[in-house]
């Protein structure tokens, strides 16, 4: 996966590869798709929700810049592969889903791997995590159709925050935003297609 999917596509940045390598994708895979866990595809996980492919898991860590010690918030914990991916980097990851039996499948399965650095919360992604703003990173996997005022709130100065912009059924862009200066910029990326960004 990593050599066929991540490298010859670009993406060589050690740790973001060396995590890939470490983290069994296919225990965030359902049994029924065991045998299509390293391809590079995204992959249902129940509920109308997704495991996003690899190379976008690579190529959103790589753009959030995360090092170790990094406090990182995620927004769509789905499977929990993404936050196993951060945490296997030594980042400290705060991680909301929306969905109940989804989050709590993702804490059994990281807490069953060892990664004790990240917290999973259910609940509604778009408030963000408050009590533990600002975060140096943020990434968001699944896409609204404007940037979340909230959200940019929460970034940290120097901070990065990837996200999926824009409407279901396409036109969805990959966007960076970051704070430099206190000031917000933002930068389109790659077109993309992630599932909507639900509320409650």
């Amino acid at each position: 996966m990593v050599e066929e999917q991540i490298i010859a596509r670009g993406i060589t940045h050690t740790p973001t590869l060396a995590a890939l390598r470490e983290v069994p994708r296919h225990r965030f895979v359902p049994a029924e798709h065991l045998q299509d866990a390293y391809d590079d595809n995204p992959l249902p996980i129940g509920h109308g929700q997704t495991i996003s492919q690899p190379f976008i898991v690579a190529y959103m860590t790589v753009t959030a810049d995360i090092t170790p010690g990094s406090k990182v918030l995620e927004i769509g914990t789905g499977s929990g592969y993404q936050a196993a991916v951060l945490a296997a980097m030594g980042a400290r990851v705060f991680t909301i889903e929306i969905i109940p039996a989804l989050a709590q499948r993702a804490a059994a399965t990281l807490r069953e791997l060892g990664y004790e650095q990240v917290q999973v919360r259910t609940g509604d992604g778009h408030n963000g995590w408050p009590e533990e703003a600002p975060f140096d990173a943020i990434i968001v996997t699944a896409a609204p159709e404007t940037l979340p005022p909230v959200l940019v709130a929460q970034l940290a100065e120097g901070g990065h925050m990837v996200i999926p912009v824009g409407p279901q059924g396409g036109g969805q862009q990959l966007t960076l935003v970051t704070r430099t200066a206190g000031k917000v910029h933002t930068r389109t990326l790659l077109p993309v297609r992630f599932v909507p960004f639900t509320r409650k």
